[in-house]
Protein backbone atom coordinates (compact mmCIF):
# COMPACT_ATOMS: atom_id res chain seq x y z
CA UNK A 1 0.00 0.00 0.00
CA UNK A 2 1.56 3.47 -0.88
CA UNK A 3 1.08 6.01 1.68
CA UNK A 4 1.62 10.25 0.41
CA UNK A 5 0.06 13.50 0.60
CA UNK A 6 -1.52 15.89 -1.72
CA UNK A 7 -1.57 19.43 -1.54
CA UNK A 8 -4.61 21.96 -3.30
CA UNK A 9 -1.96 25.16 -3.41
CA UNK A 10 -4.36 27.37 -1.82
CA UNK A 11 -2.85 30.68 -0.51
CA UNK A 12 -4.81 31.21 2.72
CA UNK A 13 -4.09 33.92 5.01
CA UNK A 14 -3.50 32.58 8.61
CA UNK A 15 -6.49 33.45 10.71
CA UNK A 16 -4.05 33.13 13.89
CA UNK A 17 -1.75 36.26 12.61
CA UNK A 18 -3.67 37.61 9.84
CA UNK A 19 -0.29 36.84 7.24
CA UNK A 20 -0.91 35.74 3.87
CA UNK A 21 2.06 34.23 2.32
CA UNK A 22 3.14 35.16 -1.42
CA UNK A 23 2.68 33.53 -4.35
CA UNK A 24 6.40 32.44 -4.16
CA UNK A 25 6.67 31.50 -1.56
CA UNK A 26 3.71 29.11 -1.43
CA UNK A 27 5.19 27.41 -4.45
CA UNK A 28 8.51 26.86 -2.86
CA UNK A 29 6.74 25.78 0.40
CA UNK A 30 5.02 23.15 -1.94
CA UNK A 31 7.73 22.19 -2.87
CA UNK A 32 9.82 21.88 0.60
CA UNK A 33 6.63 20.19 1.64
CA UNK A 34 7.59 17.66 -1.39
CA UNK A 35 11.00 16.72 -0.22
CA UNK A 36 9.81 15.85 3.24
CA UNK A 37 7.92 13.45 2.23
CA UNK A 38 10.46 11.61 0.93
CA UNK A 39 12.71 12.65 3.70
CA UNK A 40 10.49 11.04 5.83
CA UNK A 41 9.62 7.89 3.72
CA UNK A 42 6.42 8.69 2.10
CA UNK A 43 5.41 6.88 -0.92
CA UNK A 44 3.42 9.94 -3.08
CA UNK A 45 3.22 13.28 -3.42
CA UNK A 46 0.57 14.69 -5.29
CA UNK A 47 -0.13 18.28 -6.76
CA UNK A 48 -4.09 19.55 -7.72
CA UNK A 49 -4.51 21.82 -10.75
CA UNK A 50 -5.79 25.01 -10.67
CA UNK A 51 -6.01 28.62 -12.50
CA UNK A 52 -8.11 30.48 -10.36
CA UNK A 53 -7.13 32.26 -7.09
CA UNK A 54 -6.59 31.78 -4.26
CA UNK A 55 -4.80 28.84 -5.75
CA UNK A 56 -1.11 28.37 -7.35
CA UNK A 57 -0.74 24.90 -9.23
CA UNK A 58 -1.44 25.96 -12.59
CA UNK A 59 1.24 24.14 -14.15
CA UNK A 60 1.43 20.41 -12.31
CA UNK A 61 4.08 19.44 -14.67
CA UNK A 62 6.61 22.01 -13.98
CA UNK A 63 6.45 21.38 -10.37
CA UNK A 64 6.39 17.23 -10.96
CA UNK A 65 9.12 18.10 -13.69
CA UNK A 66 11.17 20.21 -11.06
CA UNK A 67 10.71 17.62 -8.06
CA UNK A 68 11.63 14.86 -10.49
CA UNK A 69 15.44 16.31 -10.07
CA UNK A 70 15.27 16.75 -6.33
CA UNK A 71 14.03 13.60 -5.70
CA UNK A 72 15.05 9.86 -5.83
CA UNK A 73 12.34 7.27 -5.23
CA UNK A 74 9.04 9.51 -4.68
CA UNK A 75 6.36 8.78 -7.08
CA UNK A 76 4.78 12.15 -8.01
CA UNK A 77 1.37 12.32 -9.35
CA UNK A 78 -1.35 14.68 -9.91
CA UNK A 79 -4.02 15.13 -7.33
CA UNK A 80 -6.29 16.71 -10.04
CA UNK A 81 -5.51 16.75 -14.03
CA UNK A 82 -8.16 18.86 -15.76
CA UNK A 83 -9.33 16.29 -18.75
CA UNK A 84 -12.14 18.68 -19.97
CA UNK A 85 -10.18 21.34 -19.83
CA UNK A 86 -6.70 20.10 -21.11
CA UNK A 87 -6.36 19.00 -24.96
CA UNK A 88 -5.34 15.40 -24.99
CA UNK A 89 -2.52 15.42 -27.23
CA UNK A 90 -0.63 18.25 -24.49
CA UNK A 91 -1.72 15.93 -21.71
CA UNK A 92 -0.02 12.84 -23.26
CA UNK A 93 2.85 14.10 -24.29
CA UNK A 94 3.25 16.47 -21.52
CA UNK A 95 3.04 13.22 -18.62
CA UNK A 96 5.19 10.76 -21.45
CA UNK A 97 7.88 13.71 -21.40
CA UNK A 98 7.89 13.64 -17.53
CA UNK A 99 7.66 10.10 -16.96
CA UNK A 100 10.95 9.99 -19.20
CA UNK A 101 12.47 12.78 -16.77
CA UNK A 102 11.23 10.75 -13.81
CA UNK A 103 12.70 7.63 -14.54
CA UNK A 104 8.90 6.03 -14.87
CA UNK A 105 8.25 7.84 -11.15
CA UNK A 106 4.78 9.29 -12.38
CA UNK A 107 1.43 8.75 -12.42
CA UNK A 108 -1.80 11.11 -12.19
CA UNK A 109 -5.45 11.28 -12.12
CA UNK A 110 -7.74 12.64 -14.10
CA UNK A 111 -11.02 15.06 -12.77
CA UNK A 112 -13.40 17.46 -13.64
CA UNK A 113 -12.19 19.86 -10.90
CA UNK A 114 -14.49 22.33 -9.05
CA UNK A 115 -14.26 25.54 -10.07
CA UNK A 116 -16.87 25.86 -12.99
CA UNK A 117 -15.81 29.20 -14.59
CA UNK A 118 -12.72 27.04 -15.44
CA UNK A 119 -14.63 25.66 -18.83
CA UNK A 120 -14.74 28.91 -20.36
CA UNK A 121 -11.27 29.93 -19.71
CA UNK A 122 -10.25 27.48 -21.54
CA UNK A 123 -13.28 27.63 -24.59
CA UNK A 124 -14.93 24.93 -23.10
CA UNK A 125 -18.90 24.60 -21.80
CA UNK A 126 -19.46 23.26 -18.09
CA UNK A 127 -22.62 21.22 -19.75
CA UNK A 128 -20.24 19.10 -21.59
CA UNK A 129 -18.30 18.36 -18.41
CA UNK A 130 -18.71 14.64 -18.19
CA UNK A 131 -19.33 13.81 -22.48
CA UNK A 132 -15.26 15.93 -22.86
CA UNK A 133 -14.24 13.63 -19.50
CA UNK A 134 -15.24 10.32 -21.59
CA UNK A 135 -14.13 11.67 -25.50
CA UNK A 136 -10.80 13.49 -23.91
CA UNK A 137 -9.34 10.43 -22.22
CA UNK A 138 -10.58 8.13 -24.85
CA UNK A 139 -8.14 10.06 -26.81
CA UNK A 140 -5.41 10.25 -24.56
CA UNK A 141 -5.46 6.04 -24.42
CA UNK A 142 -5.32 5.91 -28.01
CA UNK A 143 -2.51 8.46 -27.92
CA UNK A 144 -0.11 6.29 -25.86
CA UNK A 145 -1.17 3.34 -26.79
CA UNK A 146 -0.90 2.88 -30.52
CA UNK A 147 1.71 4.89 -32.16
CA UNK A 148 0.09 6.54 -35.29
CA UNK A 149 -3.72 7.59 -34.77
CA UNK A 150 -6.15 8.58 -36.70
CA UNK A 151 -9.38 10.48 -35.13
CA UNK A 152 -12.47 12.32 -34.97
CA UNK A 153 -15.01 13.56 -32.66
CA UNK A 154 -17.11 16.11 -30.94
CA UNK A 155 -14.83 18.32 -28.89
CA UNK A 156 -11.56 18.98 -30.82
CA UNK A 157 -10.29 18.77 -34.69
CA UNK A 158 -9.63 15.45 -36.14
CA UNK A 159 -6.49 14.18 -36.10
CA UNK A 160 -4.86 11.80 -38.87
CA UNK A 161 -2.14 9.86 -39.14
CA UNK A 162 -0.39 11.38 -35.58
CA UNK A 163 1.88 10.08 -33.25
CA UNK A 164 2.35 11.83 -29.72
CA UNK A 165 5.93 12.45 -28.79
CA UNK A 166 7.69 11.37 -26.59
CA UNK A 167 6.27 7.54 -26.59
CA UNK A 168 5.35 6.18 -22.72
CA UNK A 169 8.66 5.12 -21.29
CA UNK A 170 9.24 1.39 -21.53
CA UNK A 171 6.15 1.34 -24.15
CA UNK A 172 3.83 1.28 -20.79
CA UNK A 173 1.87 5.07 -19.89
CA UNK A 174 1.85 6.28 -16.74
CA UNK A 175 -1.15 4.71 -14.27
CA UNK A 176 -4.05 6.97 -14.25
CA UNK A 177 -6.43 7.43 -11.31
CA UNK A 178 -10.09 8.70 -12.01
CA UNK A 179 -11.01 11.38 -9.32
CA UNK A 180 -14.90 11.81 -8.24
CA UNK A 181 -16.41 12.51 -5.24
CA UNK A 182 -19.83 12.38 -6.53
CA UNK A 183 -20.48 11.25 -10.45
CA UNK A 184 -20.89 7.40 -11.28
CA UNK A 185 -20.11 8.49 -14.84
CA UNK A 186 -16.62 8.64 -14.06
CA UNK A 187 -16.44 5.39 -11.87
CA UNK A 188 -17.60 3.94 -14.96
CA UNK A 189 -15.12 5.00 -16.72
CA UNK A 190 -12.02 4.10 -14.32
CA UNK A 191 -14.07 0.59 -14.01
CA UNK A 192 -14.15 0.43 -18.02
CA UNK A 193 -10.14 0.59 -18.68
CA UNK A 194 -9.59 -1.03 -15.44
CA UNK A 195 -7.78 2.18 -13.88
CA UNK A 196 -7.70 3.36 -10.63
CA UNK A 197 -10.52 5.22 -8.73
CA UNK A 198 -9.63 7.72 -6.27
CA UNK A 199 -12.09 9.14 -4.01
CA UNK A 200 -10.83 12.10 -2.21
CA UNK A 201 -13.08 11.42 0.95
CA UNK A 202 -12.98 15.01 2.74
CA UNK A 203 -16.25 16.29 2.57
CA UNK A 204 -18.72 13.15 2.44
CA UNK A 205 -19.77 11.02 4.71
CA UNK A 206 -18.41 7.05 4.69
CA UNK A 207 -21.67 5.90 3.25
CA UNK A 208 -21.66 7.87 0.62
CA UNK A 209 -17.77 6.81 -0.18
CA UNK A 210 -18.76 3.08 0.16
CA UNK A 211 -21.23 3.51 -2.64
CA UNK A 212 -19.06 5.04 -4.48
CA UNK A 213 -16.49 2.17 -4.51
CA UNK A 214 -18.79 -0.61 -4.61
CA UNK A 215 -20.12 0.94 -7.91
CA UNK A 216 -15.88 1.07 -9.20
CA UNK A 217 -15.87 -2.18 -8.08
CA UNK A 218 -18.56 -3.91 -9.33
CA UNK A 219 -18.18 -2.39 -12.86
CA UNK A 220 -14.53 -3.40 -12.44
CA UNK A 221 -15.21 -7.00 -11.93
CA UNK A 222 -18.06 -6.60 -14.83
CA UNK A 223 -15.14 -5.56 -17.63
CA UNK A 224 -13.59 -8.67 -16.56
CA UNK A 225 -10.22 -7.24 -14.85
CA UNK A 226 -10.73 -9.11 -11.90
CA UNK A 227 -12.51 -9.76 -9.06
CA UNK A 228 -14.07 -6.58 -7.36
CA UNK A 229 -11.97 -6.95 -4.66
CA UNK A 230 -9.06 -7.14 -7.01
CA UNK A 231 -9.81 -2.90 -8.59
CA UNK A 232 -7.24 -0.34 -7.66
CA UNK A 233 -8.64 1.97 -5.35
CA UNK A 234 -7.11 5.18 -3.54
CA UNK A 235 -8.63 7.30 -0.37
CA UNK A 236 -7.62 10.98 0.64
CA UNK A 237 -7.86 12.13 4.22
CA UNK A 238 -7.51 14.89 6.54
CA UNK A 239 -5.68 15.18 9.69
CA UNK A 240 -3.77 17.44 12.06
CA UNK A 241 -2.10 15.92 14.78
CA UNK A 242 -0.36 16.98 18.24
CA UNK A 243 0.18 14.15 20.57
CA UNK A 244 -2.41 15.52 23.25
CA UNK A 245 -5.89 15.50 20.91
CA UNK A 246 -6.64 18.56 23.03
CA UNK A 247 -3.79 20.42 21.64
CA UNK A 248 -4.76 19.49 18.33
CA UNK A 249 -8.31 20.53 18.57
CA UNK A 250 -7.63 23.87 19.96
CA UNK A 251 -4.61 24.95 17.24
CA UNK A 252 -6.60 24.09 14.36
CA UNK A 253 -9.72 24.97 15.17
CA UNK A 254 -9.09 29.27 14.13
CA UNK A 255 -7.79 27.47 10.68
CA UNK A 256 -11.20 25.28 10.32
CA UNK A 257 -13.36 28.59 10.93
CA UNK A 258 -11.75 30.20 8.10
CA UNK A 259 -10.61 27.86 5.63
CA UNK A 260 -11.98 28.76 2.23
CA UNK A 261 -13.27 25.15 1.33
CA UNK A 262 -15.27 24.46 4.82
CA UNK A 263 -15.23 27.79 7.14
CA UNK A 264 -18.20 29.38 8.14
CA UNK A 265 -20.36 26.11 7.96
CA UNK A 266 -20.74 22.92 10.74
CA UNK A 267 -18.42 22.87 13.71
CA UNK A 268 -15.32 21.01 13.46
CA UNK A 269 -17.00 18.50 16.14
CA UNK A 270 -19.94 18.23 13.22
CA UNK A 271 -17.29 17.84 10.67
CA UNK A 272 -15.12 15.69 12.53
CA UNK A 273 -18.07 13.68 13.13
CA UNK A 274 -20.02 13.69 9.86
CA UNK A 275 -16.73 13.13 7.37
CA UNK A 276 -13.14 11.93 8.08
CA UNK A 277 -11.46 14.95 8.86
CA UNK A 278 -9.52 13.66 12.19
CA UNK A 279 -7.81 16.12 14.35
CA UNK A 280 -6.14 14.20 17.55
CA UNK A 281 -3.59 12.08 18.46
CA UNK A 282 -1.50 10.19 16.33
CA UNK A 283 -3.34 7.08 17.72
CA UNK A 284 -6.75 8.16 16.99
CA UNK A 285 -5.46 8.97 12.97
CA UNK A 286 -4.23 5.36 12.87
CA UNK A 287 -7.48 4.20 14.35
CA UNK A 288 -9.84 6.27 12.31
CA UNK A 289 -7.66 5.45 8.86
CA UNK A 290 -7.17 1.94 9.62
CA UNK A 291 -11.16 2.26 10.18
CA UNK A 292 -11.82 3.43 6.03
CA UNK A 293 -11.05 -0.74 4.98
CA UNK A 294 -14.27 -1.54 6.53
CA UNK A 295 -16.33 0.63 4.43
CA UNK A 296 -14.11 0.52 1.23
CA UNK A 297 -12.43 -2.83 1.61
CA UNK A 298 -8.57 -3.02 1.20
CA UNK A 299 -7.14 -0.55 -1.35
CA UNK A 300 -3.69 0.97 -2.65
CA UNK A 301 -3.20 4.33 -2.35
CA UNK A 302 -3.55 6.42 0.97
CA UNK A 303 -3.23 9.77 0.34
CA UNK A 304 -3.41 13.19 3.59
CA UNK A 305 -4.27 16.57 2.93
CA UNK A 306 -1.86 18.35 5.31
CA UNK A 307 -1.04 21.76 4.35
CA UNK A 308 -3.79 23.47 3.77
CA UNK A 309 -6.32 26.42 5.19
CA UNK A 310 -3.42 28.82 6.11
CA UNK A 311 -1.25 27.39 8.40
CA UNK A 312 2.29 27.98 8.69
CA UNK A 313 5.29 25.86 7.07
CA UNK A 314 6.76 25.20 10.03
CA UNK A 315 3.69 23.75 11.63
CA UNK A 316 2.88 21.38 8.54
CA UNK A 317 6.38 20.18 8.77
CA UNK A 318 5.77 19.06 12.36
CA UNK A 319 2.63 17.32 10.88
CA UNK A 320 4.82 15.42 8.53
CA UNK A 321 7.47 14.79 10.95
CA UNK A 322 4.25 13.12 13.33
CA UNK A 323 3.03 11.39 10.51
CA UNK A 324 5.71 9.64 9.15
CA UNK A 325 7.32 8.94 12.43
CA UNK A 326 4.04 7.50 14.59
CA UNK A 327 1.46 7.04 11.72
CA UNK A 328 2.51 5.69 8.75
CA UNK A 329 4.64 2.60 10.23
CA UNK A 330 1.92 1.27 12.24
CA UNK A 331 -1.01 1.77 8.95
CA UNK A 332 1.87 -0.08 6.51
CA UNK A 333 1.97 -2.83 9.09
CA UNK A 334 -2.11 -2.98 9.67
CA UNK A 335 -3.00 -2.43 6.30
CA UNK A 336 -1.05 -5.52 5.13
CA UNK A 337 -1.32 -7.67 7.79
CA UNK A 338 -5.02 -7.56 6.75
CA UNK A 339 -4.82 -7.98 3.08
CA UNK A 340 -5.66 -11.11 1.77
CA UNK A 341 -2.89 -12.37 -0.56
CA UNK A 342 -5.12 -12.13 -4.05
CA UNK A 343 -5.83 -8.06 -3.48
CA UNK A 344 -2.79 -6.35 -5.59
CA UNK A 345 -0.43 -4.05 -4.60
CA UNK A 346 -0.82 -0.30 -6.04
CA UNK A 347 1.04 -0.08 -9.24
CA UNK A 348 4.55 0.87 -10.13
CA UNK A 349 5.89 1.40 -13.35
CA UNK A 350 8.06 -1.66 -12.64
CA UNK A 351 5.26 -3.70 -12.22
CA UNK A 352 3.26 -2.46 -14.71
CA UNK A 353 6.43 -2.74 -17.34
CA UNK A 354 6.73 -6.75 -15.99
CA UNK A 355 2.87 -7.29 -16.31
CA UNK A 356 3.11 -5.96 -19.75
CA UNK A 357 6.23 -8.53 -20.65
CA UNK A 358 4.04 -11.05 -19.17
CA UNK A 359 0.50 -10.56 -20.74
CA UNK A 360 -1.07 -9.77 -17.74
CA UNK A 361 -3.02 -7.20 -16.40
CA UNK A 362 -0.79 -5.32 -14.12
CA UNK A 363 -3.92 -3.12 -12.81
CA UNK A 364 -4.65 -1.07 -16.32
CA UNK A 365 -5.99 -2.01 -19.45
CA UNK A 366 -6.52 -0.30 -22.22
CA UNK A 367 -10.30 -1.68 -22.10
CA UNK A 368 -12.37 -4.85 -21.99
CA UNK A 369 -10.79 -7.44 -22.49
CA UNK A 370 -7.65 -5.42 -23.50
Amino acid sequence: MQFGIFTVGDVTPDPTTGRTPGEAERIKAMVTIALKAEEIGLDVFATGEHHNPPFVPSSPTTMLGYLAARTERLILSTSTTLITTNDPVKIAEDYAMLQHLADGRVDLMMGRGNTGPVYPWFGQDIRNGIPLAIENYALLRRLWDEEVVDWEGKFRTPLQGFTSTPRPLDGVPPFVWHGSIRSPEIAEQAAYYGDGFFHNNIFWPAEHTRRMVELYRRRFAHYGHGSPDQAIVGLGGQVFMRRNSQDAVREFRPYFDNAPVYGHGPSLEDFMTQTPLTVGSPQQVIDRTLGFREYVGDYQRQLFLMDHAGLPLKTVLEQLDLLGEEVVPVLRKEFAARRPAHVPDAPTHASRVAAASAGTNGGATAGPGR
